[in-house]
């Protein structure tokens, strides 16, 4: 994947959005959720691919969302052209929580999709739906951009006493401690960037691997079984009461919460439909603490690409601990939205490009 920086919306003007679909009525919800915000211009709608690629150079998109079960020219095929032809554009997919839709996602992903949504498999009561579109599209469309007269100012980063020189200072005490887990915590672009990442790990690699990649239910099993395919490391969607042993990758499963605790001298997964944190769940946060219970500081913490700042406030708690942090750097990230966070406020330990994230994980082991 190539990683881009924030594409730039001059003041004054809006984000320039192209709705794919087949159907005419998602296409009307989905023009009124972004119309309503007032930085985002709808510029046309396409019912299918080759419809939608005649138009692009027409209307000159920002984005587009692009459904993937289309006639005629399906969203996948669409996304090849697109990709060739406009490799900048941002395009985010329209997926259906089924496994069929959830396949046709991770696909898409790895084609070169910059981000999805889902959609609920039957229509719904339309207010759900609207309501839906405009909390999770509009957030994933502006992500990837930066507008150049907007007045948001970022979350505040809390306080702390630890600067990113003095981080680098203790990473050498640090990594004296013997560790004994991995957490993991990703959002946006987590996909790609776990197939890049772990496969580099060996059979022998002596510890095991906490995930919390934030996707829906469907999707983490299927996430799970493609990349076990790819790695040395058995990966699996966690399930409740495994125990946590060397060897082993487990992703928590989309819609719960992932926490190890201790059983004796064993560590085990448990799953739980608690609230969710930072609007996630599973959260990043929730592991990480759960981590530093089980293991105390003994951990080694990463935080790549994603959206948000999921998984912050745990990396507190496993700093303070004595864990060893490792965070994404920006250049690599699809967004550096927790990573930054993370390294910004002096809490990373390590902040690396992506291909270098496993190599220092090794080098701590």
């Amino acid at each position: 994947m190539a990683y881009e920086k924030k594409r730039i919306v001059q003041a004054g003007s809006r984000l320039r959005v192209l709705v794919v679909d087949d159907s005419v009525v998602i296409r009307r919800l989905v023009t009124h959720a972004l119309s309503e915000d007032p930085q985002i211009e709808v510029v046309g709608v396409a019912g299918d691919g080759a419809i939608a690629l005649a138009k692009i150079p027409q209307v000159n998109p920002d984005a587009v969302t692009l459904d993937i079960e289309m006639p005629n020219m399906d969203g996948l095929d669409t996304l090849r052209h697109i990709r060739k032809e406009h490799p900048h554009l941002c395009v985010i997919m329209f997926s259906t929580l089924t496994e069929r839709g959830a396949a046709a996602t991770m696909d898409a992903l790895a084609l070169g999709a910059n981000d999805y949504v889902t959609k609920a498999s039957n229509a719904g009561a339309l207010d759900r739906s609207l309501a839906n579109l405009r909390a999770e599209l509009v957030p994933k469309i502006k992500q990837f951009f930066h507008f150049a007269e907007s007045s948001v100012v970022p979350p505040p980063v809390a306080a702390t006493t630890i600067t990113p020189r003095l981080a680098a200072a203790h990473s050498t005490t640090r990594s004296a401690r013997r560790r004994q887990v991995v957490a993991i915590g990703v959002s946006t672009g987590g996909p790609t960037a776990l197939t890049v990442m772990l496969p580099r790990f060996p059979k022998d690699f002596p510890l095991p691997i906490l995930v919390v990649q934030h996707m829906p239910p469907v999707f983490t099993k299927l996430l799970a079984e493609r990349l076990s395919g790819q790695c040395a490391l058995k990966v699996e969607e966690a399930e409740n009461g495994a125990a946590v042993k060397a060897g082993k990758v487990f992703i928590a499963p989309g819609d719960f919460h992932l926490r190890v605790h201790r059983r004796g001298a064993d560590v085990v997964v448990g799953l739980d439909k608690s609230p969710p944190e930072n609007s996630c769940r599973p959260a990043v946060d929730v592991m990480f603490r759960s981590v530093q219970e089980a293991y105390g500081g003994s951990a080694i913490a990463v935080i790549l690409t994603g959206m948000g700042q999921d998984g912050y406030h745990g990396t507190e708690v496993l700093k303070a601990a004595g864990a060893f942090v490792i965070a994404q750097d920006e250049a690599s990230s699809v967004v550096w939205g927790m990573p930054g966070l993370v390294a910004q406020a002096g809490l990373a330990d390590a902040v690396l490009p992506l291909d270098a994230v496993t190599s220092e994980i090794l080098k701590q082991v």
